[in-house]
């Protein structure tokens, strides 16, 4: 599990380490720019998503829209917290309590918005006929509510503890950091329990629908290419969805790097960076744009808005 719901804590260590600013500097930088162009592309799709009415009132496309949000709300203050740890800027515990707070929420937002995604699609594949009554747009808005309390449950009881147990809360500084404000040892044990009971509770979900959809659409299907076409779609999906369950892996596989590498600083630091990437900020880049490429209503339109509307390019049909 991870070691900290907030992704930007994993780097803050890293950016501490004057003998190592120049690289410090330049990993940084690569960071930087791909969660801009990261969050650039998801603009672009939300402003696809805007521009056609029936994308507002689909289920499927308002929990999409909400992880575009969600993605582009945790990333950029993942670039905020970078540029607090690499100046060593302390800030009042209650305005990080802020940021931590929206960060890890929406840290753990992602996997149960794509796990609610997939019972959408489950409903659609397998209930067709009663989709439409089970689905609706105002069943679609409570479910994200629940996402955010869900999400918002670990991080903020943490901050709650914190304000109840220190009498500064409001004016005493500190680095943005998680472990910052665990003051209680039970806040450890919770923490890994949740993540435990989150980690079990998304897979089960996604492994059941899918397992579930994939009988259904080869059950189904009369023509070998339709199975087919069939197969792949969950099979992508299944990808997106196991890019954003890999986040869940990090801490552990960053305590196996300093078990092995211990006695080189400088290889796990590297190590560290790379696991930090691969495993924290890439499936946030890949998956909205994994999903938006893939969806055949969606994908000319972004491709149309990303080309800056020069390229001509035929949607159902039309032209837009």
């Amino acid at each position: 599990m991870a070691g900290t719901n907030d992704s930007a804590n994993a780097f803050i260590s890293i950016l501490s380490k004057p003998q190592m600013e120049g690289t410090v500097i330049t990993k940084l930088v690569v960071v930087i720019l791909l969660i801009v162009f990261s969050i650039y592309v998801n603009c672009i799709m939300l402003f696809a998503l805007r521009s056609k009415p029936v994308f507002n009132v689909s289920p499927r496309y308002i929990l999409f829209a909400h992880m575009l949000y969600n993605d582009s709300i945790h990333l950029s203050l993942t670039t905020l917290m970078y540029a607090l740890a690499l100046a060593f800027i302390k800030l009042a515990k209650s305005v990080c309590s802020l940021i931590m707070y929206l960060s890890a929420t929406t840290f753990s937002n992602a996997p149960l918005n794509l796990a609610v995604m997939s019972l959408e699609r489950y409903v659609a594949i397998c209930y067709p006929l009663r989709h439409a009554e089970i689905a609706t747009q105002k069943r679609t808005y409570i479910a994200i509510v629940l996402i955010w309390f869900f999400g918002s449950v670990c991080i903020l009881t943490d901050i709650i503890v914190a304000a109840v147990e220190d009498p500064n809360f409001l004016y005493m500084q500190m680095f943005c950091s998680h472990e910052q404000i665990l003051i209680k040892p039970w806040q450890v044990s919770l923490f890994n329990a949740f993540n435990v009971l989150y980690f079990v509770t998304v897979t089960m979900i996604i492994v059941f629908t899918y397992i579930r959809i994939l009988i259904t659409a080869r059950s189904v299907s009369s023509k070998k290419d339709s199975a087919k076409k069939a197969h792949r779609t969950v099979l992508l999906h299944l990808i997106q969805l196991g890019l954003c369950l890999s986040s869940f892996v990090y801490g552990s596989i960053e305590r196996a790097l300093y078990t092995l590498t211990s006695n080189n600083i400088v290889l796990f630091t590297n190590l560290r960076y790379m696991n930090f990437l691969i495993i924290l900020i890439l499936p946030r880049c890949l998956s909205p744009l994994i999903y938006g490429l893939r969806d055949d209503a969606v994908s000319p339109l972004f491709k149309y808005y990303f080309c800056f509307g020069t390229r001509r390019t035929v949607h159902k049909g039309e032209n837009i």
